[in-house]
C-alpha cells in the first residue's frame, strides 16, 4: 500500500480530524498523524495494520542515532497532542503524563509540587517523556538516581494491532510475572507506541551545591570520585568530567564561558551535590573540597557562591552546540562522529589514550572531545576531522568502537542504536542475545510495522 492510499489517509482523518493528519517536509516525508489520545492510537494501529502500513513513532525529535528516520513510505505518528500531565499524587509521589509531555515541563511541574522529577538531560526543552522511555534516556544525575527505567513505575502502550496494554498502578513493588514495561523502554519504538507514564517523583532537594575542579592526573580523578561518593553521605549527584580540548574549546575566547579553573589540567569535573539545608550543605561541601585539594585529589577548585554561577557552570556542560555556532570548528570542511559509549572506569583512560593516536589531533587542526558521566561510566567521545585528507565520520565511529569492542564495553550507554549503529550491534552483543531480540520483536510485532529497519 502507498502512504498516500485515498481510502487509508480518510480513514485515518476520520480518526484524529482534519487537523490531525497533516505534512511538514521539515519534519520528514509522508504525512504526519497527531493523535489526542490512547484510543486513537489505537485505531490508527488497527488501520495501519489492516493496510499494512508500517509506523514511526515521533516524540521531540533530539535522538542521535537516526532512530525516528523515515523514507516517506512510513506514517509518523507524532505525540505533540498528547502531552497533558494528568495527575500529580503527592502521598505515592507520583506524576501520570502522557507521553508527549516535555521533560521541561514535567521538572517545573514536579517542581512547583515540591518534587523533583531526577531525568535531565541538555535537550531537556524538547524532548518528551515519550521518547526519554523509547531511549531509556540516562543524562547528568543517573549517578544517584539511575536511568529513565528508574524514573518509571507503570506505562501504558498499544500495540501494533491495537491491543491496549494498560497501565499497573502507583506501586513501586509488583512482581507479578514478567514486568512488560521494561521492554517498552529502550525498545525505541519498535514493540509497540508508548501512550502514557507514570512517573516516579522524589522529594525536591533544598540545596544544590556545585563546583569546577581541575585534576592532574587520571588516578586522582577515580581517586576523587569515589571519595565524594564517601563523603557526601548518598548526596553525590552529578560527576561530569571533561577532558582538556573539549574544556578550553568550552571557555575560549569565542564562547560566552570563562574558565571557572585556569586551561592547565588534563582533567576537569563538575561536581554537584544536592541536600536538605542549604547552609549546612554548603558548609560541608567546601570542606570536602578543601579536603580534597589538601590530598591532592584537586588541584584546583571553583565553587558556586549563587544560583547563577551554579547555572553557568552547567552551561559549559550542557551547551555542546557552541561549538558548532562560534566558528570555533570549520563545519564546512569537516568530518565529525557523535559517539555515546560505556565501560569500566578502569579502562577509560587507555582507552581515550588509543582513539586519540588513531584520530587526527590538534597538530592537524582536529580535535577529539570527550567529556561525559565518569561514574556511570559512559563517555561521549566525539571527533572533528577537519582538512582534505580527513577520515570520513565511518571510518572515526569504527576506530571507536573496535577499542570499545576489545574492552567488553557497549556501543551505546544511553542514545539507543537506531539506524546509525545498528551495524555495529554484534560488536558488542553476541549473536544469541540478538536472535532472542529479534524473537521478542516478533512476538509483539509480527508484521514488522513498529519502527521498522531500527536496532536489527
Amino acid at each position: 500500500m502507498s502512504i498516500s492510499d485515498t481510502e487509508f489517509l480518510k480513514r485515518l482523518s476520520d480518526i484524529v480530524g482534519s487537523n490531525g493528519v497533516i505534512e511538514d517536509p521539515a519534519r520528514g516525508p509522508g504525512p504526519i498523524a497527531r493523535p489526542r489520545s490512547t484510543e486513537d492510537v489505537s485505531a490508527i494501529m488497527k488501520l495501519c495494520t489492516e493496510f499494512s502500513c508500517p509506523v514511526v513513532t515521533v516524540g521531540g525529535n533530539t535522538g542521535l542515532v537516526m532512530g525516528t528516520q523515515r523514507d516517506g513510505s512510513e506514517l509518523a505518528l507524532s505525540m505533540e497532542l498528547m502531552r497533558e500531565i494528568e495527575e500529580i499524587d503527592v502521598h505515592s509521589r507520583t506524576m501520570t503524563v502522557q507521553a508527549g509531555a516535555v521533560l521541561q515541563t514535567v521538572q517545573e511541574t514536579a517542581e512547583a509540587h515540591g518534587f523533583l522529577y531526577p531525568l535531565d538531560l541538555g535537550g531537556r526543552g524538547t524532548a518528551t517523556i515519550g521518547g526519554n522511555i523509547s531511549t531509556n534516556a540516562g543524562g547528568n544525575r543517573v549517578i544517584r538516581y539511575g536511568m529513565t527505567r528508574d524514573q518509571i513505575i507503570s506505562l501504558e502502550m498499544v500495540l501494533a494491532d491495537g491491543t491496549i496494554i494498560p497501565m499497573q498502578g502507583k506501586s513501586i513493588k509488583n512482581n507479578t510475572g514478567y514486568d512488560l514495561k521494561h521492554l517498552a523502554i529502550g525498545g525505541e519504538g519498535t514493540l509497540g507506541v508508548v501512550t502514557r507514564a507514570i512517573l516516579r517523583m522524589r522529594n525536591f532537594p533544598i540545596s544544590q551545591n556545585c563546583a569546577w575542579v581541575g585534576v592532574n592526573d587520571w588516578e586522582s580523578l577515580t581517586k576523587l570520585l569515589r571519595f565524594m561518593d564517601a563523603e557526601s553521605s548518598g548526596t553525590l549527584s552529578s560527576f561530569e568530567v571533561m577532558w582538556k580540548e573539549y574544556y578550553e574549546a568550552m571557555t575560549g575566547d569565542s564562547t560566552p564561558y570563562a574558565p571557572p579553573v585556569p586551561h592547565e589540567y588534563p582533567f576537569y569535573v563538575l561536581i554537584e551535590l544536592q541536600g536538605s539545608n542549604q547552609e549546612r550543605d554548603q558548609a560541608r561541601f567546601e570542606e570536602i573540597i578543601v579536603q580534597a585539594y589538601e590530598s591532592g585529589l584537586v588541584a584546583d577548585a571553583a565553587i558556586a557562591q549563587s544560583e547563577a554561577e551554579r547555572k553557568t557552570m552547567w552551561g559549559i556542560r550542557d551547551d555542546v552546540t557552541l561549538l558548532f555556532e562560534n566558528g570555533f570548528l570549520d563545519t564546512k570542511n569537516m568530518s565529525f562522529y557523535s559517539s555515546d559509549i560505556s565501560l569500566a572506569i578502569t579502562d577509560m583512560d587507555d582507552f581515550v589514550k588509543e582513539i586519540c593516536e588513531e584520530l587526527p589531533g590538534a597538530d592537524q587542526n582536529s580535535y577529539v572531545f570527550v567529556f561525559g558521566h565518569l561514574g556511570d561510566g559512559n563517555l561521549h567521545v566525539n571527533p572533528c576531522a577537519i582538512g582534505p585528507d580527513r577520515p570520513k565520520s565511518k571510518e572515526m565511529g569504527e576506530i571507536i568502537y573496535r577499542a570499545i569492542r576489545k574492552r567488553g564495553g557497549s556501543i551505546s550507554a544511553e542514545h539507543g542504536i537506531g539506524l546509525k549503529r545498528k551495524e555495529y550491534l554484534n560488536w558488542t552483543r553476541s549473536d544469541n542475545e540478538i536472535e532472542l531480540m529479534r524473537q521478542v520483536k516478533k512476538v509483539f510485532d509480527p508484521n514488522n510495522l513498529m519502527n521498522p529497519g531500527k536496532i536489527f
